[in-house]
C-alpha cells in the first residue's frame, strides 16, 4: 500500500475538478474490482462443490442409481458405469475425459490459482480504495477551503 505520504502532496497539488474526476474513476474501478472478487469467489464455491462430489462419486459403487444434472435446475435419471472417468467442463462448451484422480487434481488447481488471483486482486481493489478515500479527503478539505474564503 501506497504510504499516507506519498499520495497526498500529489492529491493536494491537483485541482477540484481534477479531484473529482480521480475519486470517481477510483470508485469505478473499485466497484468493477469487487464484482470480479465476487465473480472469483462464486467460481471458487463451485469447484470446491465440485471437488467434494467427485469425492462422493468416487466411493459409489458401480450400478448405482443417481440424478445426473443436465443443467442447474435439470436432473434425470441414470445409472453409475465406471466411478474413475469422469467428464471435466473445461469451459466453452468443451469437456474431456479424465480419470477421477485426474479430475480432482483438476479442481484442486484451478481452486489453487482461483485463490492466488483472489488475493491479487483484493490487493489491487484495496490500492485503489485507499486512493478514492484520499482523494475523497483531500477534495472536501478543498471543498470547505473555497467555502470558507468566499
Amino acid at each position: 500500500m501506497a504510504s499516507r505520504g506519498s499520495v497526498i502532496p500529489e492529491l493536494e497539488k491537483m485541482s477540484v475538478e481534477q479531484l473529482k474526476s480521480i475519486k470517481e474513476q477510483s470508485d469505478m474501478e473499485v466497484n468493477l474490482l469487487q464484482d470480479s472478487l465476487n465473480n472469483i469467489r462464486t467460481a471458487t464455491n463451485r469447484l470446491d462443490l465440485a471437488s467434494i462430489a467427485l469425492n462422493d462419486l468416487s466411493q459409489k459403487p458401480k450400478g448405482k442409481k443417481m440424478l445426473v444434472p443436465l443443467t442447474a435446475s435439470l436432473y434425470v435419471p441414470g445409472t453409475l458405469d465406471d466411478a474413475d472417468k469422469v467428464l471435466v467442463d473445461v469451459g466453452t462448451g468443451y469437456f474431456i475425459e479424465k480419470t477421477m484422480e485426474e479430475g480432482k487434481d483438476y479442481c484442486e488447481r484451478k481452486i489453487n490459482l482461483l485463490k492466488s488471483n483472489y488475493d491479487q486482486l483484493l490487493e489491487v481493489t484495496s490500492k485503489k480504495k485507499h486512493i478514492a478515500d484520499e482523494a475523497g479527503l483531500v477534495l472536501q478539505a478543498k471543498m470547505k477551503q473555497l467555502a470558507s474564503a468566499s
